[in-house]
Parts: C-alpha cells; sequence; structure tokens
C-alpha cells in the first residue's frame, strides 16, 4: 500500500517533523492554552461527574458505576481518582436535596472545559478559522452534546469492563490444571482503558476543530497524545509515590494541587496532539520545515 505523501515527506525527516512540531506549538503558546484549559477542566471534572452518576445510576448499580469512574480516573488523575470518587458517593448519597438551579449551574460548568478547549482549538487550527467560521449556536450547543456522549461513553464502558471482571474471577480447566483468567481480564481492561482513551481523543480532534477534519488524520492524533500520556502517566505516578513531597509542601491542598497538575500535563498533550495533526496537515501543502508565525495577541 502506497503512503500518503505527507506521510513519506515525514518519514523521510521524522526528526525534522518532531521538532517543527514542537516549534510551532511553542509559537501558538502551547502551554499558556494548556493551561487554560486546566483551570476550566478542574472546575468542569465534578459537576459532570456528578450529572453523570446520577443519569446513569438510574440503570447500573451506584457501587459498580463508582468503581468504574474510579478505575478509568486513574487514568486522568493518578493517585487522586478514591478522593474524588469519595466525594462523588457523598453526593450521590444526598442527590435528593439538588435543585433546579443547583443542576443548571453543574451543566453550565460541566461543559465550560469543553468550549474553551473549542478556542484553544481554534488557536492552533488557525488556518481552518481563516476559511471557516463556525456558527454561533452550534459552538454553543456542542459541549453540552459532548457531555452527553460522555455519558453514553461511560455507561457502555462500564457494562464492559464489569464482565470482564466477572471473568477475572473465574477458572479455567485445561491439560488437567485450573488456569485463573485474572491476568486475561487485567490486560484487556488495561486494553479496553487504552482503546477508549483513543477514541475519546479521536473524537475530540474530529468534532473541536473547526471544519471536517480526516479521520485518519485524527486517529493519528489521538494514537500520539494517548501514546505520549500512557508515558507521561507512569512517570508521573512513580515520582507521586517516590521522590514527591506535595503533601508535605501543601498540607490539605494536596489533592487540588495533584489534580490540577494531572489536568496540565494531559491538556498539554492533547494540544499537541492537536499541533501534530496542524503540521501533518501543513506539510501537505510546504516542506517539512517552515518559520511558525507566532502567535500575536495585540
Amino acid at each position: 500500500m502506497r503512503l500518503p505523501a505527507p506521510a513519506r515527506k515525514i518519514l523521510s525527516r521524522p526528526g525534522a517533523f518532531a521538532l517543527q512540531t514542537l516549534k510551532a506549538f511553542k509559537a501558538n503558546q502551547g502551554l499558556l492554552l494548556a493551561g487554560a484549559v486546566a483551570y476550566y477542566a478542574l472546575l468542569s471534572i465534578v459537576p459532570l461527574l456528578i450529572l453523570i452518576a446520577i443519569a446513569l445510576s438510574q440503570w447500573i448499580d451506584s457501587a459498580l458505576l463508582l468503581a468504574a469512574l474510579e478505575r478509568y480516573l486513574e487514568w486522568l488523575i493518578p493517585g487522586e481518582a478514591q478522593a474524588v470518587v469519595g466525594e462523588l458517593a457523598n453526593f450521590l448519597e444526598h442527590k435528593q436535596v439538588i435543585g433546579w438551579l443547583l443542576l443548571g449551574t453543574m451543566v453550565f460548568f460541566s461543559g465550560l472545559a469543553f468550549t474553551v478547549l473549542e478556542n484553544a482549538m481554534s488557536v492552533i487550527f488557525f488556518h481552518r478559522v481563516q476559511e471557516k467560521k463556525r456558527r454561533f449556536l452550534i459552538s454553543v450547543l456542542l459541549p453540552y452534546c459532548y457531555v452527553l456522549s460522555l455519558g453514553v461513553g461511560v455507561m457502555l464502558v462500564t457494562l464492559v469492563s464489569g464482565s470482564l471482571q466477572a471473568m477475572g474471577e473465574r477458572d479455567i480447566e485445561l491439560f488437567g490444571r485450573l488456569w485463573s483468567l485474572g491476568g486475561i481480564s487485567g490486560v484487556l481492561l488495561y486494553l479496553l482503558g487504552f482503546a477508549g482513551e483513543v477514541f475519546v481523543l479521536t473524537s475530540i480532534y474530529l468534532v473541536m476543530p473547526v471544519g471536517r477534519i480526516k479521520l485518519s488524520h485524527a486517529i493519528i492524533g489521538g494514537v500520539t497524545a494517548a501514546v505520549l500520556w500512557e508515558i507521561t502517566r507512569h512517570i508521573l505516578v512513580w515520582y507521586l509515590r517516590t521522590l514527591s513531597q506535595v503533601n508535605v509542601v501543601y498540607g490539605s491542598l494536596t489533592t487540588a494541587i495533584v489534580v490540577l497538575l494531572s489536568l496540565e500535563l494531559a491538556a498539554t498533550l492533547l494540544l499537541f496532539g492537536a499541533q501534530v495533526i496542524a503540521e501533518y496537515e501543513r506539510v501537505a501543502r510546504a516542506p517539512v520545515e517552515v518559520k511558525p508565525e507566532p502567535l500575536r495577541t495585540g
């Protein structure tokens, strides 16, 4: 199978493409954009989880749902998922106190991070914004459609992971010996989580930028961001368990600091994956090495 022309250009000079992507990310103030996304994600994550948990608890057992949320929150905020889910469980026990005003407030804040993420994507895909504008109504409704889609995704993942966990508690008899399926189910759960991570990232790259992005391009960005996040996540877990003194420095604020740090790293890699897609599109029109235009604010 013949590779597309941009892929052949990149494979002929992968180091130059990686360096060019980093330069473009720096020119677009990627770390500053990631900080904004992380801050609003911190405001959004708890209301979003509360809405998802309240909605799905009508069909799924609360204990099973919370266990699944804790498992997959470990992918996003390593080491602090238990604390977040603990607060979520406490809220679910008193969900009858939720009024329409509080519900409306949670709906507003749950979509805030996606609104900021869309604006950050507009900076990275500025060449698309110049060519085509997104309608205001679509920009308003898009975050809440994505929240709804995430809720459906969590329900499906919870049901599948519950089945895999049940499989892990069984043994099979083969060649006269009993073999536990626990190891197999653990591997399948990890692969399920990684596949879900790639799927979510790919869907973000397909939906958030203005205009239509090719599925193959979105998958390239999704796989890049997912692999980088897996490496970063394991390093972060190792650092927090062995070297970090964050609990000594920040005391009762430790959970908020670690969650914000995790979201900052995740947002950085999310936007970097978008930058990879933007550079891949640019390579189709220009040489691999082109001096990036810096982001100007005034």
